[in-house]
């Protein structure tokens, strides 16, 4: 064996404490010796770690097992004297580019480098080599598959959302870092954020792991609908964004809009359930709304706040006066969160009155907001807001209980109708509101009629037709409201056996200015007899409104002409009042100022 390779094995023997112990002048016991030997040649074998070790000509001095299977490696690629560049030439594997861009020792010096290579059956071998001043080297091997694998999977969830695989908030802000770099215009860059529409009822009315499988699909179909340049994120809950680059602005972000709220639009099928949702959108353009990450974000996001605001199902482009109409309607989100513990909410009565005896059969209860500083909110404005946030399902909660405590000082052949939005149905209490308000009021539940109009049954029609059914079975009436507006109204007499229906106001507003509009208060009405369903006709203003609906079988009617909606504590005087006529045309109570309930 020639020297240099003597010298190089002889460095891997181990020199223990206990040799110490023989005085120079004695000789040695070999004893020792070869039982050291043996323990290292041991240690070797047994190493977890891949060993190898290399001559200053790169040959092969020694290696152990765990070096070959690691490399999956043939027997005669351990042979000494086997050169680097032959064991190379007979793996599989690339050097990644990390391990390539080390600096390596200069020549004839020493130190350490680590070097990772990627094999082909997608292990991950890290090689850490010391190199010594005569030019040879140790080389440890070590297969950190597992442990590149839980970094990359860790950096992978710390950029994405885990549910759907998309992009999360934090990698959305880093690609629009990206692309704005500083005193860059970035031209052709659009921000699009993405609210789901009806997402909630789906969690309420299936679970939560629906609506898990339900964003699995929109992420899907969010892919399909941009661009491999573009990137979609997940921010949240069903929120979403969309990075859109190098596009002709404003066209490529509309037509990119209308795409996925059409794709949204379509029906889901979901767990053997199919699922109607939607979307809104808000955009917001480089540089014009802003040139950096954070402002473009922000914009984008009043820009949905409008879209949600104006009707849902839309997009909006940002404009400089959102971010002002977006804190007024905060605050007065803000202010309805509190106007139930300041008892600023109060009901108002309208009468609903029998056509055959001229005598109150119910009173309606219409909501107000007596704001200290706004004055009397409109319902109009309050309630899609209380809607939109959730607030009307306490709220709701409040109105039929008032409603039904109120209701009991009456006389006992009056009923109260009481409105009930199609949101008071998603948390699934809204039988145990009933019955409660029922119960710790003491009124008879026949005496309770509640209002809905066709949204509750569109929102899901199963669901809320299992709610009115128990509700209704337990003797409380239900009316479908605004009759004859919705395009599903007629269908929906043969899903729920209605107790009555209300013909919407505005087929009386037309009586005398179209021809036709007694005649659709007629079919109605008629259809509502043959179904033996009570009918009234809702905003009777003036005597000629009156006697026309009288004339089309009308049996109950609601308007101005009769009474504005009074506080609660003056409806026992009404009732008296309005009994006593006992007339058809009770003109001494009519309007001057015809207007909405």
């Amino acid at each position: 064996m020639p020297m240099s390779q003597r010298r190089n094995v002889a460095a891997l023997s181990v020199v223990t404490p206990a040799m110490d112990k023989h005085p120079a002048s004695a000789e040695p016991d070999p004893a020792p010796q070869v039982a050291e030997t043996a323990l290292v040649h041991f240690v070797l074998q047994e190493l977890p770690l891949g060993l190898c070790v290399f001559d200053g000509s790169d040959r092969l001095l020694f290696s152990n097992p765990r070096y070959l299977q690691m490399w999956e490696l043939p027997a005669q690629f351990a042979a000494p004297g086997t050169t680097f560049a032959e064991i190379m030439r007979a793996t599989d594997g690339v050097e990644t580019e990390g391990s390539r861009n080390q600096p390596k020792p200069a020549s004839g010096s020493s130190g350490t480098r680590r070097r990772e290579w990627r094999l082909s059956n997608g292990r991950i071998i890290e090689v850490m080599v010391s190199r010594l001043p005569d030019g040879s080297c140790v080389a440890l091997h070590e297969d950190v598959t597992e442990r590149r694998c839980a970094e990359e999977r860790i950096a992978f969830l710390a950029l994405h959302d885990t549910l759907t695989g998309l992009p999360n908030r934090a990698s959305m802000r880093d690609e629009l870092e990206a692309v704005l770099q500083p005193g860059s215009r970035a031209e052709g860059l659009a921000v699009l954020c993405l609210d789901l529409d009806r997402f909630k009822p789906v969690n309420d009315s299936f679970g939560h792991p629906t609506g898990d499988l339900l964003l699995q699909q929109v992420a899907v179909r969010l892919r399909h609908c941009v661009r491999a340049t573009d990137k979609v994120a997940r921010l949240g809950g069903d929120e979403f964004a969309i990075v859109q680059r190098d596009a002709a602005q404003p066209s490529a972000s509309k037509a990119l809009a209308q795409r996925l709220i059409a794709a949204m639009a379509e029906p889901f099928v979901v767990a053997g359930h199919v699922v109607h949702i939607g979307a809104s959108l808000g955009i917001a353009i480089a540089p014009f709304d802003g040139n950096d990450a954070d402002t473009l974000h922000k914009n984008a996001d009043l820009a949905l706040y409008q879209a949600k605001a104006d009707g849902r199902g839309i997009f909006r482009y940002f404009e400089p006066g959102f971010d002002q109409q977006v804190q007024v309607r905060r605050g007065m989100e803000s202010d309805l969160r509190q106007a139930l513990d300041r008892q600023e909410l109060e009901l108002l009565y309208q009468p609903q009155m029998d056509m055959a005896h001229n005598a109150v059969a119910g009173f309606e209860a219409l909501l107000r907001w007596n704001h200290p500083s706004r004055g009397v909110v409109s319902p109009a404005d309050f309630i899609p807001l209380a809607e939109e946030t959730g607030l009307i399902v306490e709220i709701g909660r409040w109105v039929l209980a008032t409603a039904c405590l109120e209701a009991t000082h009456w006389d006992p052949e009056i009923r109260v109708a009481v409105n009930v939005s199609a949101v008071q149905f998603r948390p699934g209490s809204l039988e145990r509101d009933v019955m409660t308000a029922l119960h710790q009021s003491g009124l008879a539940p026949d005496r309770l009629e509640l209002e809905i109009t066709e949204s509750v049954m569109l929102d899901d029609m199963a669901p809320a037709v299992a709610t009115l059914r128990e509700i209704q079975a337990h003797g409380v009436r239900v009316a479908l409201d605004d009759f004859g507006t919705g395009y599903s109204s007629l269908s929906l007499l043969r899903s729920f056996p209605f107790d009555r229906i209300k013909i919407d106001r505005s087929f009386v507003r037309d009586l005398g200015r179209r021809e036709e509009a007694l005649a659709f208060i007629q079919a109605m009405i008629g259809l509502g007899s043959s179904l033996g369903i009570a009918t009234t006709v809702e905003g009777v203003e003036t005597e000629m409104q009156l006697e026309a609906v009288r004339s089309a079988g009308c049996a109950e009617v609601q308007g101005f002409l009769y009474s504005r909606p009074a506080p609660a504590a003056g409806l026992v005087a009404l009732t008296a009042t309005l009994n006593e006529l006992r007339r058809p045309k009770p003109t001494a109570l009519r309007s001057t100022s015809p207007g909405h309930a």
